[in-house]
């Protein structure tokens, strides 16, 4: 930069300058100023001249005062230039601006001002005022953060959920499947993706599983199926599949996705019941047409909980206080209000039947629990009537920033199915029972 020395110990005017300019004497005691920087710093020249610096900037705590000190005392030792990395300097708003403090942050470089031999007879410093760019960039990554934070929920809930969740794109290529998919096929993403699953299915099975899901990708239609798939141990077990297409603001499908379940145990228990006895078959029936209502109400993870077929909730801090509760909760609990309440609020006789116990062990220990067939008694206020379910449930821990900080609940009503075999095993106890013959 051109020194700014118009003869020994004078300064041109800085006023004449476009940019924003202020010159102090090594003593840091302010020369003058250019009109911009006056303006930008909320100053009058007349104001600051022939005081020093850091009177008519404070050293407040929370300016970054000290970098800007290291600057000048490195000029001013050196005799050569020093660009500052940006710092926060906030500036006093006059009354009529309403007073307090502006916060600014800013861009500078502090510059020798030279004499003939070398001396450093001022120091003048060049500033950009950078706050609207700093805080959109603060706020692009703030944006960024919370992207990331809702990636790494969603990809921990996809992993964490009890059933085979995948998705696809527009045209019905496979892009992802969850771990529990990939544990039960025993294969890899790279094979399963595209329309590679279809190798898994069943030969019997293959071609009408293949068409329904074409039928539905090119109607955009939700789809549901039956298949047989094979096991990672080479047997193959039924599963329901059901998918239902993302649609965009046009209306057009951007994705599908679904969940697969293991459905092998009830088709096997239906099949018993049909075989038991002719006079079964209605309740027979009844048991696998409940189930298959149940499956057909699964709604996959894409509407996230909500259309859910099962109990989805999510609890948070020590208290289990409800964060979140999908309507099939509050269908069980006959209640519309339950976020914001404490489990025991809503259902007091889960601490005497012990669900309060495995909730902390899972906080406290971050083992997940899985519970098979667990029987909940619940008291009806209404009626004043206990009502025994059944369920198959996992809780689940969830993190923020390593922590344990709640729970998530993920669980099947399977009371039917209970009470199916209850009274299948009853019959088959029975007199008049071909098997008690």
């Amino acid at each position: 930069m051109t020194p700014l020395l118009s003869a020994p110990g004078t300064f041109y005017a800085l006023w004449q300058l476009p940019e924003h300019y202020l010159l102090m004497a090594p003593d840091y005691t302010i020369l003058d100023a250019s009109d911009p920087y006056l303006a930008v710093t909320f100053k009058q020249r007349d104001v600051i001249v022939g005081r020093n610096v850091f009177d008519v900037f404070p050293r407040a705590d929370q300016n970054d005062w000290k970098v800007f000190s290291d600057s000048l005392e490195h000029v001013r030792q050196h005799g050569t230039p020093h660009t500052m990395p940006r710092i926060r300097y906030d500036m006093q708003r006059t009354a009529e601006q309403g007073g307090g403090l502006e916060e600014r942050y800013w861009e500078t470089t502090n510059y020798p001002q030279l004499d003939a031999q070398g001396n450093v007879q001022a120091i003048l410093l060049k500033t950009t005022d950078v706050t609207e760019q700093h805080l959109v960039e603060q706020q692009a990554q703030a944006m960024q953060r919370d992207l990331l934070e809702s990636q790494e929920r969603s990809k921990f809930i996809l992993e964490a959920l009890p059933v085979m969740v995948w998705t696809t794109r527009p045209d019905g290529s496979s892009d992802y499947f969850n771990q529990r998919w990939l544990t039960f096929t025993g294969r890899t993403m790279a094979q399963e993706v595209e329309f590679g699953w279809l190798e898994g299915v069943h030969p019997d099975d293959r071609d009408a599983a293949n068409t329904a899901w074409r039928l539905a990708y090119e109607s955009g239609e939700a789809y549901q199926t039956e298949y047989r798939l094979r096991c990672a141990d080479g047997d193959y077990r039924w599963v329901l599949a059901r998918g239902i297409p993302r649609r965009d603001a046009q209306g057009q499908v951007s994705m599908w996705v679904g969940c697969s379940v293991d459905i092998h145990d009830q088709k096997a228990l239906v099949v018993e019941l049909l075989q038991a006895n002719e006079e079964q078959a209605a309740l027979s029936d009844q048991a696998y047409q409940a189930f298959q209502l149940a499956q057909s109400q699964r709604e996959t993870f894409y509407n996230l909980f909500q259309q859910a077929p099962a109990l989805v909730a999510i609890v948070r801090g020590p208290q289990y206080v409800f964060e979140f509760a999908n309507p099939r909760y509050h269908e069980l609990f006959a209640t519309d209000d339950i976020t914001g309440h404490a489990v025991l609020d809503i259902v007091p006789e889960a601490a005497e039947q012990g669900f309060i116990a495995l909730l902390d062990h899972v906080y406290q220990t971050g083992e997940p629990f899985y519970g098979k067939e667990m029987r909940l008694q619940l008291h009806r206020r209404a009626s004043g009537q206990i009502e025994s379910r059944y369920f198959d449930f996992v809780y689940q821990a969830f993190r923020e920033n390593g922590a344990i900080v709640g729970i998530f609940s993920f669980a099947f009503d399977v009371t039917e199915l209970v009470e199916a075999r209850q009274q299948l095993r009853a019959f088959a106890a029975s007199p008049q029972s071909p098997s008690a013959s």
